[in-house]
């Protein structure tokens, strides 16, 4: 069917091109490789799908570290407040807005985001065709997009083709790369890839003695070079490979490229104890060892630390784990207070890309129109989402930019179609 919209990928923006383009009139066919839509949507945030940040344009680009200014136009067109309302006015989903403005279902339910979208997709009646592996965009004589060609030999042909099928983040979901193939085929340049909020593993293997340890509200600071990188405050899991959760997450941005470059480069420092001041910390020991003064150092922290970090801890000190706390000396105290104020790893890499939420580098931006997301190379093909070199922060800032490219995509083709 020549005059049908065809959109490769079912994620946040694929579906949301599909929708935007069909309440604009143009019929659409929806080809997804997995059997069901939306995989990586349902275990974003979670589980939970952090949809959007309810924030303005300027902020919603300062938290996409990575090229975020090319979708000013597309946040414009289609922002957190456009997205919200769709939700909750168009597909009846009732939203919440929690700390750091992340916004999410009321229900706390990612499968409710993704039924919703199912939902509003089959209302403008747009053709889904699952188990649908796209391998070559087809093109006419003239270099313009003409359709698709699946695994199986099968075509479907179109003068326009929207391509959202996501990054290479979590293959099991469906995101296994094919994406920048199919750009790459018809002349588009791929910047590199690489894993963007993931997972760190450190020199050190302490943390593996706290696997599954997670430390809420503490601070979290790198270092490249011996001078800041960058900081985040919130919470931290050790795993059996190094560092995890959400504080990490959002650094890995910024310490991923350097690692990748020099192993080992990067220095992690997490105050245990933000909360209180060096002084006051060391106060709080001293009152701990006076309640305690008749123990051996190494049972006089239960009070001050987690029970399976104490080990880790006493071993750090160099204190002697036999002394009794009263011998302690105020030099050794002052140590302690520091490494509790400090607590040093080393980043020696980032977990494989597989398992980072998302995916840095893709197709690159200068050959998109930024307005329309369409090719600048190739006439009628058009780009959406994580394949686009284009990635943030933790917060709803990615799922916003798949959204809004879906979106601003959606509309251009159908406009091209009906032109």
């Amino acid at each position: 069917m020549i005059g049908e919209l065809i959109i490769i990928g079912a994620g946040a923006a694929g579906m949301m091109a599909a929708f935007s383009a069909a309440q604009a009139g143009v019929t659409v066919l929806l080809l997804e490789r997995n059997r069901a839509l939306g995989r990586k949507l349902l275990i974003t945030g979670s589980g939970r799908c952090n949809l959007t940040n309810q924030t303005d344009v300027d902020e919603l680009v300062a938290n996409l570290p990575g090229n975020g200014r090319f979708l000013f136009s597309a946040l414009q067109q289609f922002g957190p407040a456009e997205l919200m309302n769709l939700f909750q006015t168009q597909l009846g989903v009732p939203l919440k807005v929690e700390r750091g403005r992340r916004v999410f279902p009321l229900s706390d339910q990612a499968k409710d985001i993704v039924t919703a979208l199912e939902g509003g997709l089959k209302k403008l009646r747009v053709r889904v065709l699952t188990e649908k592996r796209v391998v070559q965009l087809l093109r006419t004589a003239a270099g313009a997009i003409n359709g698709v060609r699946l695994a199986s030999g099968e075509e479907f042909h179109s003068k326009a083709v929207v391509l959202a099928t996501g990054g290479a983040s979590y293959p099991g979901t469906g995101s296994t790369g094919d994406s920048y193939r199919l750009a790459e085929a018809v002349g588009h340049t791929i910047v590199p890839v690489f894993p963007s909020l993931v997972p760190l593993e450190t020199v050190e293997s302490w943390p593996r003695q706290v696997e599954g340890l997670s430390l809420n509200n503490i601070n979290a600071v790198v270092f490249y070079q011996g001078k800041k990188l960058a900081a985040e405050f919130g919470d931290l899991l050790f795993t059996g490979f190094g560092v995890s959760g959400p504080v990490i997450l959002s650094l890995s941005r910024k310490v991923v490229p350097l690692v990748l470059r020099e192993p080992g480069s990067v220095s992690l420092r997490i105050d245990l104890k933000p909360a209180l001041s060096g002084e006051e910390l060391d106060r709080r020991i001293q009152r701990d060892f006076a309640k305690f003064i008749r123990k051996q150092y190494k049972n006089a922290l239960d009070q001050l630390l987690p029970k399976s970090l104490i080990p880790v801890i006493i071993e750090l000190s160099g204190i002697d784990p036999h002394k009794p706390v009263h011998q302690i000396t105020r030099e050794e105290r002052s140590s302690l207070v520091n490494l509790l104020k400090q607590l040093p790893l080393t980043i020696e890499k980032p977990r494989p890309l597989s398992e980072a939420i998302v995916t840095a580098g893709g197709v690159c931006i200068k050959e998109i129109n930024p307005k329309t997301m369409e090719s600048k190379l190739v006439s009628g093909l058009y780009f959406a989402g994580e394949l686009v070199d284009v990635d943030g922060y933790t917060g709803g800032y990615n799922l916003q930019a798949a959204f809004s490219m879906g979106y601003v995509a959606g509309l251009a083709a159908a406009s091209r179609l009906q032109s």
